[in-house]
């Protein structure tokens, strides 16, 4: 086999090796730029009214996005209710029970697929599933398309963290007698803590900034929600009713919550980083 002169090399391995730095950094630039705009665009519609107050009617200046604040919190909330446990019980079938069987292998096929599912489609589905035969949308029909959003990356992290830990402490617990059950969730559980709310973390912050589903299924609303059976407000879906509007009150407060749900998923990552940090040492 000819050898490639070792200056080619070197000038090949110089130019590949500026490449990815300089799409590193302009990257780093793109993510810069666009929290600066957001930042700077989005920090004059904070005031004490903006945090309290219900948005005000079209074309009159003032008003907050409390009830929107609120909902996108309750709807969080509900769907790590829904979604998390179930997501956790799929990861542990699929890393301690099914394994390498036929069924597993499909279900982690179909996990991979609807990973990569476009969020508007998960809206049409709910939407035909649970807003049409109810006849109004809902907060429980937002949080289940939220839910299913999560799914995948609870199931997959839940998974792939178990397989890390070794099969020695599988080995050990089972051979004092303890049940499987109790191996998995006290022993493996434990093993694995770190990552498990690591991807628990980073499927919270993959749903604060979704729009699409909550447009087929919560909808939004101008009030505060009595009960969760009825259109709910949040802040996505009000980021993009007020950004479209022709109205510069409105718009200004839509770079407000737009800066709001960033510092959000911000801190979910900052935090989430922490606890990695915490665990090393």
């Amino acid at each position: 086999m000819r050898k490639r002169p070792a200056k080619f090399r070197k000038m090949t391995n110089s130019l590949v090796s500026g490449l990815a730095v300089f799409s590193s950094l302009l990257g780093l630039f793109i993510l810069g730029w666009i929290l600066y705009t957001v930042l700077v665009r989005g920090i004059a519609a904070f005031s004490w009214e903006f945090f309290t107050e219900l948005p005000a009617p079209p074309g009159m200046e003032g008003g907050g996005l409390a009830n929107a604040m609120a909902g996108t919190l309750v709807l969080t909330l509900l769907a790590t209710v829904i979604g998390v446990p179930i997501g956790l019980l799929g990861g542990i079938y699929l890393s301690e029970f099914g394994q390498h069987s036929k069924f597993a292998e499909w279900v982690r096929f179909f996990n991979n697929i609807l990973m990569g599912t476009p969020s508007i489609i998960i809206g049409v589905f709910i939407y035909t599933l649970l807003v049409v035969p109810l006849g109004h949308f809902s907060a429980y029909s937002g949080a289940v398309a939220l839910a299913v959003m999560m799914l995948p990356v609870v199931a997959r992290t839940t998974e792939d963290m178990l397989q890390l830990v070794p099969n020695a402490l599988r080995e050990a617990a089972l051979a004092m007698g303890t049940p499987r059950w109790k191996t998995t969730l006290n022993v493996i559980f434990r093993a694995a803590k770190t990552g498990l709310i690591t991807g628990v973390l980073l499927s919270i912050a993959r749903i604060s900034g979704e729009t699409a589903p909550l447009l087929f299924t919560a909808l939004n609303s101008p009030y505060w929600f009595s009960n969760l059976s009825e259109p709910t407000a949040n802040l996505t879906v009000t980021i993009f009713n007020y950004a479209m509007s022709p109205y510069a009150d409105w718009q200004q407060m839509a770079w407000g919550a737009s800066l709001l749900i960033s510092v959000g998923v911000l801190s979910v990552t900052l935090f989430t980083r922490f606890v990695l940090l915490r665990e090393k040492k």
